[in-house]
Parts: structure tokens; C-alpha cells; sequence
């Protein structure tokens, strides 16, 4: 079976500090972050909230796993050696999974069984959660339908 994942980009820093991705350079993270893997396919999707789809083998990757390689690609894209900044954000990758209706049949917007993916920018990842109240919002939500990833 294969799982589907769609990724947004939430920057949450300055562009003083680390310069904003393009969604073409968003994409290209993890087209090249997860190439050594081939089970996993990436692409660009036309989408204002979504830009990137990652199609998973479900009985080779948990979402969560998914979601860790995720997490890697965008940390090694932030460490490159091109980038002379001692500030590096901070990376959370925060999913779910979609269980209501899909709000638009765009074969390029996330749809019931989809999971919906954060990856997370921010100078504190302690911040970001209290501001989007995550302890609240996932209370009440079975453990297998979200996923967090967070590190330096």
C-alpha cells in the first residue's frame, strides 16, 4: 500500500538570519535529500498551501519515519557549507493524518487518509508550539493519525 504525504513550508524566522526557500528550492530539498532512498518519490505540486508530495511504501516507512528523513533533509540543506550563519533555525516537522472530507477534488490537495505535514522553521521550537497550542490540539487524537519530529 502506498501512503501519501503532502508538505508545507512554515518559515518562522527572519530572512536576516537564513534566507526563505522558493517552493522550487523547497521541493528540490527533498528530491535530493531522499534520493538515496528509491521507494520514496517526490514532486512539486500545484497547490497555494501544499508543495510537495511524498508517495511512501507503507509496509517499508511509518509516517513517522517519513517524516524523520524529512526532518534530515531539510537540517542537511540548512548546514550546507554555503551557509556562513551561526543561527541555524530550528526544524519541526509536525503531521497528521486527514480524516474529514477533502475540500477540493484537486488531484493536488490533501485528501482523507493524507497525511498533512508542517515542516517548521523557527528560532524555538518550544515557542512554536505554545503559539499553535500543539499539547491542546493533538489531546484528543489517537497516537497512530500524528507524528512530531523536532531537533536542532
Amino acid at each position: 500500500m502506498t501512503g501519501r504525504m503532502l508538505l508545507a513550508h512554515n518559515f518562522d524566522v527572519s530572512t536576516d538570519i537564513v534566507a526563505a526557500l522558493s517552493r522550487e528550492e523547497f521541493a528540490e530539498v527533498f528530491r535530493v535529500g531522499l534520493s538515496a532512498y528509491e521507494n520514496l518519490k517526490s514532486r512539486l505540486v500545484n497547490h497555494p498551501h501544499w508543495i510537495v508530495e511524498i508517495l511512501f511504501p507503507t509496509q517499508v516507512f511509518s509516517p513517522q519515519q517519513v517524516g524523520e528523513l524529512c526532518f534530515h533533509a531539510l537540517a542537511a540543506k540548512r548546514r550546507s557549507p554555503e551557509l556562513s550563519t551561526n543561527h541555524l533555525p530550528q526544524i519541526l516537522v509536525l503531521g497528521g493524518i486527514k480524516t474529514t472530507p477533502a475540500t477540493s477534488d484537486s488531484p493536488d490537495a490533501l485528501q482523507p487518509g493524507d497525511w498533512g505535514v508542517d515542516v517548521v522553521e523557527t528560532l524555538s521550537t518550544k515557542a512554536f508550539l505554545e503559539a499553535i497550542a500543539w499539547d491542546t490540539t493533538i489531546a484528543d487524537k489517537p497516537a497512530n493519525s500524528i507524528f512530531k519530529v523536532e531537533g536542532d
